[in-house]
């Protein structure tokens, strides 16, 4: 009898941290998450990656799967190495931190280290909304912004390999201050957290004291103050995809993180306001906001699907 194959998925963010065992056919098992604490530290949070490795690792071994190897997509630019170029403060020390070698070290199997948004394109390629899409812009809308750029099936990487840090262009000169640094950043207002900022900048304190989900359940529901925010909060997405689609004259975005689970819902409001702002030239056939369909799953598929021999 052939044993099961498969690896293990991570998917490390700025709040919290998935992992799961994904067999060959892309099936997730153990799926779980965990609490990122990224303010404890770089070494506390290698840590508890290895922690997380070992736990599955002994699952794996319980249920006869047979381990390829480990995928992880974390927050920040990686470099070819394994090791993270560069993070925000999201991620406290994490600049720096050579993560393919700690964790092959500390754990003896093979590790495959990207950006976590390349892993959830790479997930949804495999099995999700992108399926079929041979060249499209991903966004991911979570703690941050992070994206991703697939031409011709493949991640278009840029000079370093970095290419996709659509978070930190900037949409508001001397705007709000930025984890990098900078000011006015994308992410700053179009992120979750963006859209938490903007529920306390509201003059409605019964909505803001909620989290987006009720904000949302409050617009569906035909709070007028609800949908107001909302529409506000979709301009301000539809403002960066409108840069990006001018900018790379692209007009297939899929959309990722816990918000596009609002569907359509959002996304009809998003494709309003990118009419009536991207300059017609660049419509061409009309620009498709696909919502990723893996929904916390991506990114764990994604990263496992790049371990050798998992998709042979």
């Amino acid at each position: 009898m052939n044993r099961t194959r498969g690896a293990i998925g991570i998917d490390l963010g700025g709040t919290g941290i998935k992992s799961a065992l994904i067999g060959t056919d892309g099936g997730v098992r153990h799926f779980r998450t965990v609490p990122t604490e990224a303010a404890q530290g770089r070494e506390a949070l290698l840590a508890k990656l290895s922690g997380l490795i070992a736990e599955h690792r002994r699952t794996a071994a319980q249920e006869g799967m047979e381990l390829l190897g480990v995928g992880v997509g974390t927050a920040g630019t990686v470099d070819a190495s394994g090791a993270v170029a560069y993070a925000t403060e999201h991620l406290p020390g994490w600049t720096g931190t050579p993560l393919r070698e700690r964790l092959e070290r500390e754990t003896g199997l093979p590790v495959t280290v990207m950006n976590d948004v390349h892993a959830i394109a790479r997930g949804e390629q495999w099995m999700g909304a992108a399926q079929g899409l041979s060249s499209f812009v991903c966004v991911a809308l979570g703690t941050g912004i992070g994206g991703c750029i697939v031409r011709d099936g493949a991640m278009f990487p840029g000079d370093d390999g970095y290419a996709g840090g659509f978070g930190h262009h900037i949409v508001a000169m001397d705007g709000l201050p930025c984890t990098c640094g900078n000011r006015g950043c994308w992410e700053n207002y179009a992120s979750v957290t963006g859209l938490k900022t903007l529920m306390r900048e509201q003059e409605a304190p019964d909505l803001w004291i909620r989290d987006p989900r009720q904000l949302f359940a409050d617009a569906r529901s035909g709070n007028g103050q609800a949908l107001d925010l909302v529409g506000r909060y979709a301009e301000r997405i539809a403002v960066g995809l409108a840069n990006l689609a001018h900018t790379l004259n692209a007009r297939r975005f899929l959309l990722a993180g816990a918000i596009t689970a609002q569907g359509d819902f959002l996304l009809e409001r998003i494709g309003g306001h990118l009419r009536r702002i991207v300059m017609p030239v660049y419509w061409g056939d009309g620009i498709s906001l696909h919502a990723a369909e893996l929904g916390e799953h991506a990114g764990v598929v994604g990263a496992a699907s790049a371990v050798a021999g998992m998709k042979d």
